[in-house]
């Protein structure tokens, strides 16, 4: 995806993220721009890997914009911790790891080593607004 991160916008009654005790926490990012959700459907049936790594980018790009938000800025980020990735897919989809390194992958050319972390990805039933993928990330911050 080519669309440039910009301002996180909650869908709900909830922040985008929470600073505390020097942790940050995001709440779950789909794969927004300016509120509006750019990929929907089921991976395994709507989406292929590239499509669906592509999603997964765009979500921890939001999620990790959300935490600077909340923190003062990138540089206020000492480093990523914890990323879960939920897929919206299909029963006998497996590729779990391959689109979760998507969201990997864009923390770590955010912010270098500083975005390496620990992951669990997890497939469910359906994800808000018919969103293929939403990411959940926690970074220690300053």
């Amino acid at each position: 995806m080519s669309e440039r991160l910009a301002r996180t916008i909650a869908q709900g009654d909830y922040r985008p993220a929470i600073v505390h005790n020097g942790l940050a926490v995001s709440a779950g990012m789909t794969p927004r721009v300016n509120g509006r959700l750019l990929v929907h459907g089921l991976v395994g049936r709507d989406l292929g890997i590239p499509r669906a790594r592509q999603a997964a980018a765009l979500a921890a790009g939001n999620a990790l914009l959300a935490i600077a938000e909340a923190a003062g800025g990138l540089d206020r980020i000492d480093r990523c911790l914890r990323l879960t990735v939920y897929l919206a897919c299909t029963p006998e989809f497996t590729e779990h790891t391959a689109v979760a390194d998507g969201a990997s992958g864009s923390l770590r050319a955010w912010l270098g080593e500083r975005g390496a972390v620990v992951r669990t990805a997890a497939g469910v039933r359906c994800l808000p607004s018919g969103a293929p993928v939403e990411v959940e990330l926690t970074a220690a911050v300053r």
